[in-house]
């Protein structure tokens, strides 16, 4: 017994046999494993190598990151591709996949398991990317209307995105998980996913959300639960200064450094600065987008790997893409109306998707469910985005007289 245990070649032989003996879903937890650790790599990589002190983000250096993100998501479609074509770690088989028409219209499941190629993976990786992309967009609104609201320097302004990407991948990775769940259990949720998307667009056509973040009933209980102080304290979240900080320049250096508190001038408990109150609200900004942009994607696939990996991509890259266009978006007229379009549209798709079969419910007769081709699902969705960027330089809007 001893010695098979202190036999490497036993321990070897072993696990070969275990791994060879192991289900498909086992080994795509190793697919899951190694994406979420090189998304740990670049953000390691982020916070601890390139933007370890906080600085103010050129629009050069957000150009060249945007373009780094943006590579890197669209490359990882050719993983995609091979992965799912040469099936590693069981990536395309046993996948949960849209039925075909003539199979539901024969009694068949709406959604089964079943193999999935290369090219049908990557071509539905790249248009849910492009999807949850053009969604990210409405945040960049809502980012750039809190920043303003809280007066966040410029120079600290990243470290509140990174964070706040932190919490995001958190939420949408046990959003997705917990929503591919249900829709594989129960297949009529994806019309209430449809009816949704459709209902949310409707509502960002007609009514306009209330802007002012001091309105937020999370800023209002957090400024009541926790002792709060309305100047910031370098990067620091919580603090236990009681008075503004002053600074001093380095002679020699020229660099900007903060003066120690006086004397007697700390607090025994700490508070919240308004980084903090900024952070939060870009957090509650991103749930609230999230439970637009996921059910979008699964009207794209069904495929947990998919969603999770377009989805954390698109989102990686909002950081940078916000200082790219922060100042600029608001000339964009016709982005809004564009990303309207689009929710409507992935809305109207998994409810021509989803609603048939279930048309006995309210006394019609079944009907074939409609499947919109992926390759036409992202000319729709690109046409709609260049047309928009098209109107709005061609058509810019006008200056409001003072």
């Amino acid at each position: 017994m001893i010695v098979s245990i202190l036999n490497p070649s036993a321990w070897l032989e072993a696990f070969a046999v275990q791994a060879e003996a192991a289900p498909a879903a086992d080994a795509k937890l190793w697919a899951y494993a190694g994406f979420v650790g090189l998304v740990v790599l670049f953000l390691a990589l982020d916070l601890g190598v390139f933007h370890r002190e906080a600085h103010e983000v050129s629009m050069k250096e957000a150009v060249t990151w945007s373009v780094i993100w943006l590579t890197c998501g669209i490359a990882f479609s050719a993983f995609v591709y091979f992965a799912y074509e040469h099936h590693w770690l069981g990536l395309g088989l046993d996948t949960p996949l849209y039925n075909t028409r003539e199979a539901v219209a024969a009694g068949g499941a709406l959604i089964v398991n079943g193999e999935v190629l290369g090219a049908d993976a990557a071509k539905q990786y790249l248009v849910g990317y492009v999807v949850e992309k053009s969604l990210a967009m409405d945040n960049i609104f809502v980012i750039a209307l809190i920043f303003a609201f809280f007066a966040v320097p410029a120079k600290y302004q990243h470290r509140v995105l990174f964070w706040g990407i932190i919490g995001a991948l958190l939420m949408r990775g046990g959003m997705i998980f917990l929503g591919a769940g249900l829709i594989l259990q129960y297949q009529w949720i994806l019309i209430v996913f449809g009816g949704f998307l459709v209902l949310t667009a409707l509502k960002m056509a007609l009514i306009k959300g209330n802007d002012d973040p001091a309105q937020n009933i999370a800023v209002k209980l957090a400024k009541k639960v926790f002792r709060t102080v309305e100047f910031y304290d370098g990067q620091k979240f919580f603090t236990k200064r009681t008075q503004k900080p002053t600074y001093s320049r380095d002679p020699a250096t020229g660099k900007e450094t903060m003066d120690p508190p006086p004397p007697g001038s700390l607090s025994a408990k700490w508070a919240i600065t308004p980084l903090f109150l900024a952070l939060l609200l870009v957090e509650i900004t991103d749930l609230v987008f999230a439970v637009d942009s996921i059910p979008a994607i699964f009207a794209i696939t069904p495929d947990p790997f998919i969603v999770f990996t377009s989805n954390i991509f698109a989102i990686l890259g909002l950081r940078s893409l916000y200082f790219c266009l922060a100042a600029l978006i608001a000339r964009f007229r016709f982005l809004k109306p564009a990303l309207i379009l689009i929710l409507a549209f992935v809305g109207v798709k998994l409810l021509l998707l989803s609603v048939p079969p279930y048309l006995p419910v309210i006394g019609l007769e079944k009907g074939q469910p409609i499947k919109i081709d992926t390759t036409a699902s992202l000319v729709a969705v690109l046409g709609t985005l260049a047309l928009a960027t098209l109107l709005s330089v061609l058509i810019p809007k006008r200056a409001t007289r003072a």
